[in-house]
C-alpha cells in the first residue's frame, strides 16, 4: 500500500488507519481473537496506524495492541494514542485533563500497558478548557524532546486551537470526525487551516457510526444510540438512511458496497485538501480486508460531483452528537473563517 507524509514532516502512512476502540469500549466487547486477528490483517496487508486512548477500556485497548503486535511489529506500526478522558469506577465519563503533570503521568502508564518506550504520535482527546492549550502541548513537547514521544497531534478542535498549539509545537495531524454526513471541517476552517499548516488530517467516523455502511436498517424497537447520537432519532432516521439509498446507485456503478463507497470518498478529499487518512472503526479482520479494497477506487471528479448531489452537505438530519457532548467539542465551536476568531 503506498503511503505518504501525514502533514509536513510527519511519518509516512497508509490511506486507511485502524481505529481500535471498538475492540474495548463503546459496544459489547469484541471477541479478543477476532480483535487481535484484526490488528494483524491491518498490519500485514500494509496499514500503517494503529489508533487507541488510554481511556479505550480503561486501559484494556492498550494492553490489547500490546498482545496483538509480533515480532517485529513495532518497527513497522505508528502508534497514536489520546489521553484527558476521565473515567469514574463505573466506567462513565466524568471529565477532560489536559495538565502538565497528568500529561506525564498519562503517558507513564500508557508505555507500561504498550510495553514500548515511545509512543508515535500522542494527543490530548479533548481540549481541556480549564488548561491553556499551549500549557498542554508544551508538557508533550518536553516529552518529545526526551524521546518518549516522537509527534504531537490534536483531536476535535478548531481552528484558533489548532493555531496556539502549533505555534508551540509542530502538530502532525488532527483528528476530526468526517464522512459524507459530517461535513463541518470542509466548513468551520479546519480542513483549511490544516492545509496552510501543513498538518495531516486523520478522519473518524467515516462510516457514520453504522449510518453509512449500506446495511443498516430502521430497527422495529429503536437503537440504543439514538440516546447520544441525534441522526439515530426517529425523526430523523428516515431521512437519513433516504440519502444512504441515494448513494446506492453510484456504489454499484462502481462494483463495490455503500461503505466502501463513503470510505473511498474521504480517501479521495486528500486529492485537494492535503493528507487525509481514513481511520477505520472495526474489530473483524473481512472488513478490514472490505476497506482496503475501497482505497484502491480511484473516484474521478464526475464521480465527487455525482456523489456531493446525492448527499449535499448539510442534508443529514440531527447533529453530531447530543448537546452535552457537543458542548465539549472545541471543533463545534462558532468560528468566522476569514478572521480565524471565534463570533
Amino acid at each position: 500500500m503506498h503511503t505518504r507524509p501525514l502533514g509536513t514532516g510527519g511519518p509516512r502512512v497508509a490511506p486507511l488507519a485502524l481505529g481500535c476502540a471498538g475492540m474495548s469500549d463503546h459496544t459489547a466487547p469484541a471477541d479478543e481473537a477476532d480483535a487481535i486477528a484484526t490488528i494483524r490483517t491491518a498490519l500485514d496487508a500494509g496499514v500503517t496506524l494503529l489508533d487507541t486512548a488510554d481511556f479505550y477500556g480503561m486501559g484494556h485497548n492498550e494492553d490489547l495492541i500490546r498482545r496483538a503486535l509480533r515480532a517485529g511489529d513495532r518497527d513497522k506500526v505508528l502508534l497514536s494514542v489520546k489521553f484527558g478522558g476521565l473515567r469514574g469506577p463505573d466506567g462513565a465519563f466524568v471529565g477532560i485533563e489536559g495538565r502538565p503533570a497528568h500529561v506525564r503521568n498519562a503517558l507513564a502508564y500508557s508505555l507500561r500497558r504498550l510495553g514500548g518506550d515511545h509512543v508515535d504520535i500522542y494527543r490530548p482527546a479533548r481540549l481541556d478548557a480549564a488548561t491553556p492549550i499551549e500549557d498542554t502541548i508544551g508538557a508533550i513537547s518536553e516529552l518529545v524532546q526526551a524521546g518518549y514521544v516522537r509527534h504531537i497531534g490534536l483531536s476535535e478542535v478548531g481552528p484558533q486551537t489548532i493555531r496556539r498549539a502549533h505555534a508551540v509545537h509542530p502538530i502532525c495531524d488532527v483528528q476530526i470526525e468526517y464522512s459524507l454526513f459530517s461535513r463541518g471541517p470542509e466548513t468551520n476552517g479546519i480542513l483549511d487551516t490544516c492545509g496552510e499548516l501543513g498538518i495531516g488530517v486523520t478522519a473518524y467516523g467515516v462510516l457514520a457510526h453504522g449510518l453509512l455502511t449500506g446495511a443498516y436498517r430502521q430497527p422495529a424497537g429503536g437503537d440504543p444510540r439514538a440516546g447520544w447520537l441525534p441522526r439515530f432519532h426517529p425523526g430523523n432516521l428516515a431521512t437519513n438512511l433516504a440519502l444512504v439509498e441515494r448513494l446506492r446507485p453510484l456504489a454499484d456503478a462502481h462494483g463495490i458496497s455503500v461503505a466502501q463507497l463513503a470510505t473511498a470518498w474521504v480517501v479521495a478529499r486528500s486529492r485537494e485538501r492535503g493528507t487525509i487518512v481514513a481511520v477505520l472503526g472495526t474489530r473483524r479482520p473481512h472488513r478490514v480486508e472490505e476497506a482496503l479494497a475501497a482505497a484502491g477506487v480511484a473516484l474521478t471528479d464526475t464521480d465527487l460531483r455525482a456523489i456531493d448531489e446525492a448527499v449535499p452537505a448539510g442534508a443529514v438530519a440531527g447533529t453530531r452528537y447530543a448537546a452535552p457532548l457537543m458542548a465539549l467539542l472545541d471543533s463545534e465551536s462558532p468560528f468566522t473563517e476569514r478572521t480565524g476568531r471565534e463570533s
